[in-house]
């Protein structure tokens, strides 16, 4: 336990010295500004219209703080993938081509530690990025408007869910894959996973079920994008729920035992980046 430890602290020092975390937290800060601002603007905007008509009321009002919530998550959503795809896409694989990493084989180590070691490391650091960028999301909402989306809780988990099913793919695809080819294939599949995503979404509501088995396939081949429509049910009004579509979802929602696929999928990539690292020639 104590050499993993290690690999985690090693980890989170080394992200720390790339500038890479701060960057993202420079980025992060800059988002929640830009949202607070468009938010506040947006919320002084809709108060007028609910006081200049009166068939305006409370509830349609919350109906947009919804829909501006979600808006901003989905952001935050894909800051969060991306982050953790490329905070991780070269830690295997570049080190393996620098060098570097013969100078930790050769010590008291286990190669299943080195993996585990990072990707404990990286999902610390993503875990803080999460709370930052969810929290201060929904906390604009909530200073602002006095606001709180249900199953918020819900919807943060779902979140970190997605970070570490890009993480765990990001050092599966570093444990036999070049740099290049690791980035490729991570942000390929949350191309054929959105895509499929949205075909779904489409078909559900035109009633075309070979675009909803397209989208269901797609899901099964990375469920990024089913754990996310599955957040946006999870903290949609009752309203939206009850009249089964919005934006952001549709008739078609991702049961739980999608996201109980999502969680195992990231188990079986992690398992996997140790199995193929155990095997690999240095």
């Amino acid at each position: 336990m104590r050499s993993i430890l290690v690999i985690t602290k090693l980890t989170i020092r080394e992200a720390s010295r790339r500038k890479i975390l701060w960057a993202a937290l420079i980025l992060g800060v800059l988002f929640l500004t830009i949202y607070g601002l468009g938010f506040h603007f947006a919320r002084v905007d809709l108060e007028k219209s609910m006081q200049q008509r009166s068939g305006m009321n409370i509830v349609l009002l919350h109906e947009m703080y919804n829909f501006l919530l979600l808006a901003g998550l989905y952001s935050v959503n894909f800051m969060i993938i991306a982050m953790s795809a490329l905070i991780s896409v070269d830690t295997l694989s570049g080190e393996i081509n620098s060098g570097t990493i013969q100078t930790l084989v050769t010590k008291p180590l286990h190669r299943w530690q080195i993996v585990i070691g990072k990707w404990l490391g990286f999902g610390a650091m993503l875990t803080l990025y999460l709370l930052l960028m969810v929290g201060g999301t929904m906390g604009v909402v909530y200073a602002t408007s006095g606001y709180l989306a249900p199953h918020s809780t819900q919807g943060l988990v779902l979140l970190w869910l997605n970070g570490m099913l890009f993480l765990s793919l990001s050092l599966w695809g570093g444990s036999f894959l070049s740099t290049l080819a690791n980035g490729v294939v991570a942000f390929g599949l949350f191309g054929v996973a959105f895509v499929g995503g949205w075909m779904e979404q489409i078909g559900a509501f035109l009633g075309n079920q070979v675009a909803v088995n397209i989208g269901i396939i797609s899901s099964l081949i990375f469920p990024c994008e089913a754990v996310w429509r599955r957040l946006v049910h999870n903290m949609q009004s009752p309203l939206v729920t009850r009249l089964g579509v919005s934006f952001f979802s549709s008739s078609s929602v991702p049961s739980q035992w999608m996201i109980v696929y999502g969680a195992a999928y990231a188990v079986v990539l992690l398992f996997s980046a140790v199995r193929r690292f155990n095997r690999r020639d240095l």
